[in-house]
Parts: structure tokens; C-alpha cells; sequence
């Protein structure tokens, strides 16, 4: 009960494996009613909100325990621990598919599968890979959030959201961001913009959808193509889609290529 409450956890549907959704920065398990009741009819699916975020329990926030993507992943394992029936397989969107690579490190074997959805392992240019950002970019960006919190949220959202022609989505990320306690957001804001998570990628073998929009200004092509490069068992399927949030956007090749890719744990062991 302490976690489900902790992390709003909701189960629903059956099956032989389990999804468990993670939302990314400023939602809330609420952004996958497009995706998720695909998927209950066939796996058990669990949704839950990081803490800090949506209705999780503000009072199990601690700022030195999720000063890293570790207190979130180690969060993220207990979930599985507790809620999670058969092979497991996460599905991330933005900085939650980097949580759950770490939770895979964490427990080794224990999640079958990812699905990353808009996923980036480092969002600041180097010589050798293009993150989208330069390292003032960024600066400038939580800087602004720190003096400005709403105000940032009411400029950002909309344009992280993308979806021409769909204003609701822009609005309901809004208000997703506004709703957010701030010094919550500002912390998880500077912990997902300075995170560089590529060393703990390196020759991570778990069988990895990559879904990519092609034009996301949070996590461009190229870092898609990044990681399908390092991932040794990775598929990359890029949706076309303007935004960050292809899962709200442009949910139904979102639902196509997971079907593809899902299908590995229906097929009865002696089929395959």
C-alpha cells in the first residue's frame, strides 16, 4: 500500500507479461490514456506517477534522493518488485526511458524489454554527438525556469508539445507543467537537462524500441539514430510527428510499431 499510494499506481488489464508505463518531465500517468487501453487487453499494465509529480505523495519527495535519475529508477524497481506479473517491459517516455535503462542496471535481468519513447541520453552537443543542445542553451533554459517558473511553462509546453493543429495537447501540457509543485520541477528540470547517461547505455542488451518523431526539438533524429547505434538489440521507428510527445500526438503508429515489437511475449515459447 505504501507504494501504491507514494506512486499513484494503477493496474489494470491481464496477460502474460507487464507494461509499466513512465511518463516524462511535467506529466503525469494521464498522458498515456492514448496508448495504454491498446494494451490491456493482452498484458497487465501498470501506471504510475514519479514522485513529485501528478498524484504521487509530495511528502515522499527528498531533493538528495532524487538529485540523480537513480532515485527515480530505484523507485522504479520496487514498482516492479511489488506490482509487475512475468517479463517486464518498460515503456519510457523522454528522460523516464533513461530511468528505466538505470533500473535495468540496477536489477540485471529483471526487465525484459524497453520501449523509449522520445528518449535521450544526453541533451548537450559534443564533439562527437549532436544532443540538440549546446551547454548555454541549457544554462539559459533552467535559468529562465528558475526566475520564471510559470511563465517558462506557458512559453515551453506548447512548443515541446508541438502537434500543429491539435492546440488542446499544448494546453493540457501546460497545464500539466503549471500544476507541478515548482521547486519539484526545477530540481527535475536540472537533473534531466545535465544528465549524461551514454556510458550506462554502452552494450546494454535488452531488446530496445526506439520511437522517434521527426522533428522534435527536445530529442532530434540523430539522437534516435544515436542510440540504435549503441544499443546492440535495438529497433528504431521513426513516427511522423511534430513534437516531443508522439504518444499524445500521433498515438496510433506509437500503438503499431509497439504491437511489432510486443509481440515477442505473446508468442507461446515453443512458436518462437
Amino acid at each position: 500500500m505504501e507504494l501504491e499510494r507514494r506512486n499513484n499506481v494503477k493496474v489494470t488489464g491481464e496477460g502474460p507479461a507487464t507494461l509499466i508505463f513512465s511518463h516524462g518531465f511535467g506529466c503525469d500517468q494521464s498522458m498515456w490514456r492514448y496508448l495504454a487501453p491498446d494494451f490491456a487487453g493482452r498484458f497487465r499494465v501498470v501506471l504510475y506517477d514519479l514522485v513529485g509529480a501528478g498524484g504521487s505523495d509530495l511528502t515522499a519527495y527528498s531533493a538528495s534522493r532524487y538529485n540523480s535519475l537513480g532515485g527515480y529508477a530505484g523507485d522504479l524497481a520496487q514498482l516492479i518488485e511489488q506490482f509487475a506479473i512475468g517479463p517486464v517491459i518498460t515503456v519510457g517516455h523522454s528522460v523516464s526511458a533513461m530511468i528505466g535503462a538505470l533500473a535495468d542496471r540496477q536489477s540485471p535481468g529483471r526487465i525484459a524489454g524497453h520501449v523509449m519513447i522520445g528518449p535521450s541520453p544526453c541533451y548537450i552537443n559534443s564533439d562527437d554527438y549532436v544532443g540538440g543542445f549546446t551547454l548555454e542553451d541549457v544554462e539559459s533554459l533552467l535559468d529562465t525556469l528558475d526566475r520564471n517558473y510559470l511563465g517558462w511553462s506557458s512559453t515551453m509546453a506548447p512548443a515541446i508539445m508541438g502537434a500543429p493543429g491539435q492546440p488542446a495537447l499544448g494546453v493540457e501540457l501546460t497545464n500539466s507543467f503549471c500544476r507541478t509543485e515548482p521547486e519539484i520541477a526545477k530540481q527535475f528540470a536540472r537533473v534531466t537537462f545535465l544528465s549524461d547517461n551514454r556510458a550506462d547505455l554502452q552494450g546494454l542488451n535488452t531488446p530496445t524500441l526506439i520511437i522517434q518523431s521527426t522533428d522534435d526539438m527536445i530529442a532530434p533524429v540523430e539522437v534516435g539514430e544515436y542510440l540504435h547505434a549503441i544499443l546492440p538489440n535495438s529497433e528504431l521507428c521513426l513516427v511522423d510527428n511534430v513534437g516531443h510527445c508522439p504518444h499524445m500526438s500521433a498515438p496510433s503508429p506509437c500503438v503499431a510499431a509497439m504491437n511489432h515489437f510486443l509481440q515477442r511475449w505473446l508468442t507461446p515459447v515453443h512458436e518462437q
